[in-house]
């Protein structure tokens, strides 16, 4: 049984994250905005942490940590034109500055385990030139360099990998997706016509936490339906 800091595990990908760890007996400590969201579990410790205002609770951590996923993100969606310095600076301050927060609090207990892995999420946006995208684009890059850099520094004991999804039917991407007009259109635009699941995006994510001969760091896992890839 692994000990996994799960950074926003209320809904969505991370939700499914969440339910997938604990089926496996894995012991979780939950950091989101809202625990109360999530029901008890034994191995449940919930954490009210905003990760885009506050100190991450340190104290609130094991003194080991086999794992840790940083799952909060946002979906800014404007023309350039429209986009704000307040737009560039909540992508900003949510999506890496949350992540630096949270991985500098679980340095310690990463390194205490011997061996550890961290799940940080990108999106096909940060390699693949999307309209409307720059703002959270522009993030999740460095999302990818800040994965890069930590597997590099962290190595041998610590494997740092990020997943890069595109658009995943979630409570986050409901507005994308609230008709079948809009849900069709999206996807259209990969070559497998789909739109991805929390599940597929969990399954990938918790066998990169938790499996026993993981030969990977450094890496970005494009899990977007061949979007980033294929014509």
């Amino acid at each position: 049984m692994a000990n996994i800091l799960l950074v926003g595990g209320s809904h969505g990908i991370g939700l499914a994250m969440l339910e997938q760890l604990l089926g496996a007996d894995h012991h979780l400590w939950l950091a989101c905005r809202e625990p109360e969201r999530v029901p008890a579990h034994s191995a449940l410790t919930s954490i009210r942490w905003d990760a885009e205002q506050s100190p991450f609770p340190v104290d609130a951590l094991p003194a080991q940590l086999h794992g840790l996923a940083y799952c909060p993100g946002s979906i800014t969606l404007k023309p350039f034109a429209r986009l704000t310095e307040a737009d560039f600076l909540h992508d900003w301050q949510l999506n890496v500055m949350g992540a630096v927060r949270a991985l500098q609090a679980a340095r310690p207990a990463l390194q205490a385990a011997g061996q550890a892995q961290v799940v940080l999420f990108s999106s096909v946006a940060a390699q693949t030139g999307l309209t409307f995208h720059a703002s959270i684009a522009a993030a999740k890059a460095a999302i990818e360099g800040l994965t890069r850099s930590l597997a590099a520094e962290w190595a041998p004991a610590i494997r740092v990998n990020a997943i890069a999804p595109a658009l995943i039917d979630t409570p986050l991407a409901a507005p994308l997706l609230n008709t079948d007009a809009k849900r069709q259109a999206i996807a259209e635009r990969n070559p497998l016509k789909q739109i991805g699941s929390a599940k597929a995006v969990a399954d990938l994510a918790c066998w990169l936490l938790t499996a026993e001969h993981n030969f990977a760091t450094g890496q970005i896992f494009a899990l977007d339906g061949g979007l980033s890839r294929l014509r």
